[in-house]
């Protein structure tokens, strides 16, 4: 039986593009099928001119393609969307995002609702906190989301540390942020890598920029961040929390008030006497603290023996002190810095590995503990 262009359609429904996480044949991004004998060219419209993901795309089309029975050779050429198209797909994605969140939000005088605070919203807010800079929150962050990503979760990443953003370099996201549209309706498409995407303050600013801002300028930049960006809908939202106790963590309890905190200390009782703070942050500003993770607990030698060059016991102690669990330990290891350093996370560069088996044991225990708070809407007491 010859190929028939509802058969190459149908295979194409499974064909996501990598920015929308959305079929391309739903996005209208399919623009013709021609079929000769066993040999199917493909024409793929793209959201922007030189889009970073054209040869994810590429890739995609063609392993859904080559499996069909009768299909032997797959070429793919790509176009751009016109602006009325690109219009329709703006419009579309927005009225996704109204319905998937019941049409609202939080509601706010500064601006348009925060979809993630819908109570109805199925996405769980984390952050990763710690009391101090140079405990390796950003590592856990990344890696963090990875293992998440590798359960089968859809994750998006927020990179709120906005004096020490490094989240994008540690992803190995390069291609800025896809803009359609203009003015207050535009639509922001975070960029990603590894399955994962994420937004910073790297996209804004030069690398070695100073950024001095104070604490209204943090509340509007955080709200926008959460407005402006198309996040979709993802299962998790991983935020990168400045070290200590400011203005970002109080934004977080207004605009996320169903935040689950997560947060991250070394061995050594210093560390963990500044970490508690972030506890105690978190209990007036009413945010739950799930877990503690102790990063960098010890260095395995070439002998074999384990070397606790930061002590030992801050990691307990914080989860004792905070009365939440202690959902792991993470050794310290040179490839885990250098992956950071590289843009490929020990997740993805060593899954095998102690360090990326400790991320993924974190990973199952948040995802088995489920979400902070549930709320619905219909239930009520009468």
């Amino acid at each position: 039986m010859p190929l028939s262009e509802t058969q190459i359609t149908d295979a194409l429904r499974a064909v996501m593009d990598p920015e929308i996480n959305r079929s391309i044949v739903e996005l209208g991004m399919v623009k013709g099928v021609r079929i000769d004998g066993s040999h199917v060219r493909v024409t793929v419209a793209l959201t922007v001119a030189g889009c970073p993901m054209k040869g994810e795309i590429t890739t995609r089309v063609t392993d859904a393609l080559l499996p069909v029975t009768g299909v032997d050779r797959v070429d793919v050429e790509l176009d751009v969307m016109t602006p009325q198209e690109l219009e329709d797909m703006r419009r579309r994605l927005q009225a996704e995002g109204s319905a998937v969140h019941g049409g609202a939000g939080h509601a706010h005088a500064q601006g348009p609702p925060i979809p993630f605070a819908d109570p109805e919203s199925r996405t769980r807010i984390l952050g990763i906190a710690s009391g101090k800079g140079g405990v390796g929150k950003s590592s856990v962050t990344v890696n963090l989301a990875i293992a998440l990503k590798k359960l089968g979760h859809d994750v998006a990443v927020l990179d709120a540390d906005v004096y020490g953003f490094s989240i994008p370099r540690m992803l190995g996201v390069s291609g800025d942020p896809t803009i359609i549209g203009d003015g207050e309706d535009r639509l922001v498409l975070p960029p990603q890598n590894h399955g994962v995407r994420c937004v910073s303050m790297g996209f804004f600013v030069e690398e070695e920029a100073a950024v001095i801002w104070r604490g209204p300028m943090l509340h509007k930049f955080l709200r926008q961040m959460l407005t402006d960006m198309w996040w979709g809908d993802p299962d998790f939202l991983l935020i990168d929390m400045p070290p200590g106790t400011g203005d970002i963590a109080i934004s977080m309890s207004q605009y996320l008030p169903r935040s689950e905190l997560f947060v991250v200390t070394t061995p050594q009782p210093a560390a963990q006497s500044v970490a508690q703070r972030t506890g105690a942050l978190a209990k007036e500003v009413h945010l739950t603290v799930r877990g503690v993770i102790e990063n960098m607990s010890w260095f395995t030698g070439d002998d074999g023996k384990r070397y606790e060059l930061f002590g030992a016991g801050g990691g307990q102690l914080l989860s004792d002190t905070l009365r939440a669990p202690l959902l792991g330990q993470i050794p310290l290891v040179p490839e885990l810095r250098a992956g950071g350093d590289v843009g490929m996370p020990i997740t993805v560069s060593q899954p095998d590995s102690e360090a990326a088996g400790a991320f993924d044991a974190i990973a199952r225990s948040i995802v088995s503990m489920g979400p902070a708070r549930v709320y619905k809407r219909e239930l009520q007491i009468s």
